[in-house]
């Protein structure tokens, strides 16, 4: 059967269902009737749900779940966390907890520059092209000031410009450079089209130029980046180390060796750093969709400033000094509580109220915050018991209904494997006996 189409965009919602489900299930009505269970029985809401994105046909849900008792700056928050793994919500909350008898977290926000770029190609002398640049830089950002004098009232706007020579990596490549800042909202519509607004000008002015006759200015493109090291945010929990309390018959000078130990680990073995920081991605990227930011644009930008020294590194590091265990992260984080999703998608404003509405700064401080409380959760697991042990009991429910255990099984299970080692192969060994 042809699976090609013209015109999908333009069928109505029905349409669009009943053409997949007929060309692409072998139980078209099984198909389609899937589809629609995930619909929200509040017609607005669902209108709403179906205008984020284009084609759509149904909600595809992920579980929303809380973690309690993080203390940040001495002031209490219950965590949103949206996520599909299990255990990475009671790991998130187990840290919490273990901190909160320890001062709770701290978290600074270090500075909240974005950045985007003008790229063009220039034929002519770099030192030429610098000279007309300083002399035409006040008219670039004059030309920007009907897009900027909004945000510049609400404390960002652009920063700076600078030209910059990128011809030794590619030849005739060079770019503008503009730093900005965008106070409570990611910013990403507005950096981009400040970036258009400066591409437009910066031609027109060098096709004007009589020292430029017959040089010509291409413009590639303009775009913001999602690496964003100087938009940086840290978090750090500390105690001293007989507050670590034994963990697992170590004490807490051993246990607080084996942390220091595992993170130097994984800044000199990128096997070991990709997982590693996965789970601070963990914490970050659950609270990121809770509350409506890019969690895409945020993974990228984390993970290219893992590798800024060229070598992909831990992005938490931890050390003792005079006798006091330190474990800090320090992550780039661009976010927005404006905009976006953030005033559409009930969820997300509920999660937002749950944080008491933070501005950008606070949310960045959070953010951070459950990413360093996962990767030490992750951490105190391996070194002492093994991420296994708890790993595999808080996927157990999984399991069964993997296996479409009943609830006189899923009941038994529970039971039987608090003092016994899960697995998949143990759990269905189990649930052979108990039919």
């Amino acid at each position: 059967m042809n699976k090609r189409i013209e015109g999908f965009s333009k069928l109505t919602k029905k349409e669009k269902i009943d053409w997949i489900t007929n060309t692409h299930f072998a139980f078209p009505e099984e198909a389609g009737a899937k589809l629609e269970s995930y619909w929200n029985s509040d017609f607005k809401l669902q209108k709403r749900h179906d205008e984020f994105i284009e084609n759509t046909l149904s909600n595809f849900y992920l579980p929303l779940g809380v973690a309690p008792n993080f203390i940040i700056n001495n002031t209490e928050y219950t965590l949103p966390i949206v996520i599909e793994e299990s255990s990475v919500v009671a790991a998130a909350g187990n840290a919490a907890k273990f901190w909160s008898k320890r001062g709770g977290f701290k978290a600074k926000v270090i500075d909240t520059v974005k950045l985007g770029h003008v790229h063009f190609i220039f034929e002519g002398s770099f030192i030429e092209l610098e000279t007309f640049f300083i002399k035409k830089k006040s008219e670039l950002l004059k030309a920007t000031k009907a897009l900027t004098q909004n945000m510049e009232k609400r404390g960002g706007g652009i920063i700076d410009i600078q030209l910059i020579d990128k011809s030794d990596s590619l030849k005739d490549y060079y770019q503008l450079q503009a730093n900005f800042k965008t106070a409570d909202a990611m910013g990403a519509n507005f950096i981009n089209s400040c970036l258009e607004c400066l591409a437009d000008k910066f031609q027109k002015l060098v096709q004007i130029e009589p020292s430029f006759h017959q040089i010509e200015l291409d413009i590639v493109m303009s775009i913001l980046s999602n690496y964003v090291p100087e938009c940086l945010v840290q978090a750090e929990v500390s105690c001293k180390l007989e507050n670590l309390e034994p963990q697992e018959g170590m004490s807490g000078a051993v246990f607080a060796k084996k942390i220091i130990q595992a993170i130097n680990i994984a800044n000199c073995e990128p096997y070991r750093a990709v997982t590693h920081n996965k789970g601070i991605m963990n914490g970050v990227d659950g609270l990121i969709l809770a509350t409506g930011n890019d969690f895409r644009a945020i993974e990228a930008g984390v993970h290219a400033y893992a590798a800024r020294s060229g070598h992909y590194r831990s992005l938490s590091s931890a050390r003792i000094e005079k006798n006091q265990f330190i474990m800090e992260v320090t992550l780039p984080l661009a976010l927005g509580t404006v905009g976006g999703l953030t005033k559409l998608h009930p969820l997300v404003v509920w999660s937002m109220e749950l944080l008491g509405n933070p501005d950008a700064k606070t949310l960045m401080k959070i953010v951070a915050v459950a990413g360093l409380a996962q990767n030490f959760a992750a951490l105190r697991s391996l070194v002492t018991s093994g991420i296994q042990k708890g790993h595999m009991k808080m996927h157990l429910l999984n399991i069964l209904n993997q296996f479409k255990a009943n609830n006189f099984q899923k009941e038994a299970a529970l039971t039987y494997f608090k003092t016994n080692t899960v697995s998949v192969k143990a759990v269905d060994d189990f649930l052979q006996k108990k039919h």
